[in-house]
């Protein structure tokens, strides 16, 4: 049903698109609180648990849930794949605080590495 990186690349620039369109359509409300990612972000994790639930079910196949997933949910937003990982580690006996320690490290070490390249490029400016 299609080579696996087309359909990825189709699903991505789908994804993408759909992102764009919560961009023009919350942004406007998106003030203190950013409604516009937040809204793409929570459509692309429940799309991933769907996809995921329903292929483990074998009632999607291989390269719609490839396109969907890896594809359109990536393309939205990674932080599905992200939360997505970090439900399947929670459900492993014994895993529970990894899982925590996989979200809590994730969100401050990336927060911390996106100001720091914000520092960078502000340095880089002034050169």
């Amino acid at each position: 049903m299609g080579h696996p990186a087309v359909l990825v690349f189709v699903g991505g620039g789908l994804g993408a698109m759909g992102r764009e369109m919560f961009m023009l359509l919350f942004g406007r409300y998106s003030t203190a609180f950013p409604v516009d990612i937040f809204a793409a972000n929570m459509l692309a994790a429940f799309l991933l648990g769907l996809v995921f639930g329903l292929h483990a079910a074998r009632r999607v196949p291989d390269h719609v849930a490839l396109l969907i997933s890896t594809g359109f949910c990536g393309g939205m937003s990674t932080f599905s794949s992200f939360i997505f990982g970090a439900y399947s580690e929670m459900h492993r006996p014994g895993q529970l605080g990894l899982s925590l320690l996989y979200i809590l490290a994730s969100l401050v070490i990336g927060y911390g590495l996106t100001w720091l390249g914000l520092q960078a490029a502000a340095r880089l400016r002034r050169a």
